[in-house]
């Protein structure tokens, strides 16, 4: 389910879309008749919750928008588990995905655990802390069989443009400049998509009910030492002179309310079920690079805003 707003892209599932056990519904979480109906129609046993607005910057412009998709979606979600489940609990599961975000900004030394007091510092930050607080606040009241997850950024195929690693090789590609915030000393922890995923295929089957789980890549990097790095990748990978991209980096001021850094103590999750991420950085950022250079197509039709046109034709048709 999704409601297929600025960044839900259907081309990103082309190669599931017929597969027997998928199907596609076209909704709004926080739209009560519309997740009632679907819960009435396939009797769900598990929901495996993604669904939020995402992008910091567009939290500070419209922070109304992540109250009702991230906060009232989430609330939405947990009655209508709540209702239909009723105190047939058994074999039931909410598995709510968030964010590291939510800990607030940390100084140079220390790791986020899942014992960090929430400290969110940006509407996008504060709305999935909120989101966070509605699905404890319903295992502890109810008894709804809930597990939590809390990662750091992600990076790889298929992501929208807008963040920091495919707009820097988007716009490398096409020799615009490349916006760093203050003097990109923020620090992120970079983590691969996939073992995002299998982190979360682990603690969904695996994981103990109403514990949270923290994710990370144990991998952190200066926001402008990452763009130098994409800068020399995309150097050799468009057989440019070294140095040539780099060029192209653009201080600019600041965002409000930028978290420092981040880092992810992901102990609990590897003593626990013996995940630990599978890709070294540099490899990794080089697949991200080769994808987006060998899917133009995608890249364009992203950033024209085509894709969305891929749900009338694919799916309205049928």
């Amino acid at each position: 389910m999704d409601a297929l707003t600025y960044a839900g892209n259907l081309e990103n599932l082309k190669d599931i879309e017929n597969a027997p056990n998928y199907i596609f519904e076209k909704g709004d979480i926080a739209n009560e008749e519309r997740t009632a109906e679907l819960f009435a129609r396939y009797a769900f046993d598990a929901v495996l919750h993604f669904a939020a607005e995402s992008h910091v910057d567009r939290s500070i412009y419209d922070p109304l928008a992540f109250v009702r998709a991230n906060v009232m979606g989430t609330a939405v979600l947990l009655n209508a588990c709540r209702e239909y489940w009723g105190k047939q609990l058994k074999d039931k599961l909410f598995y709510h995905v968030s964010t590291d975000e939510v800990y607030g900004s940390l100084g140079s030394e220390g790791l986020f655990t899942e014992r960090t007091p929430y400290d969110p510092r940006s509407p996008y930050s504060a709305s999935k802390a909120a989101s966070d607080h509605f699905v404890m606040a319903y295992y502890h009241t109810y008894g709804l069989p809930v597990i939590m997850s809390n990662c750091s950024n992600n990076y790889g195929s298929h992501h929208f443009p807008e963040k920091l690693i495919p707009l820097m090789i988007n716009n490398i590609r096409n020799n615009k400049p490349l916006p760093v915030y203050g003097r990109g000393e923020n620090i992120r922890d970079w983590l691969w998509v996939e073992d995002h995923v299998r982190a979360i295929d682990l603690i969904f089957h695996r994981g103990r009910i109403g514990e949270k789980y923290n994710i990370g890549g144990l991998n952190e990097w200066k926001n402008i030492d990452l763009v130098r790095l994409l800068c020399r990748i995309m150097d050799k990978k468009l057989n440019r002179p070294e140095g040539t991209s780099a060029k192209l980096i653009a201080y600019v001021a600041d965002r409000p309310g930028h978290d420092l850094r981040y880092a992810i103590d992901a102990t609990k999750l590897k003593n626990e079920l013996g995940w630990t991420p599978s890709l070294d950085f540099e490899e990794g950022l080089e697949r991200t690079v080769d994808w987006y250079l060998n899917n133009e197509d995608w890249v364009n039709r992203v950033t024209s805003g085509a894709y969305q046109q891929y749900y009338e034709q694919q799916y309205l048709k049928r």
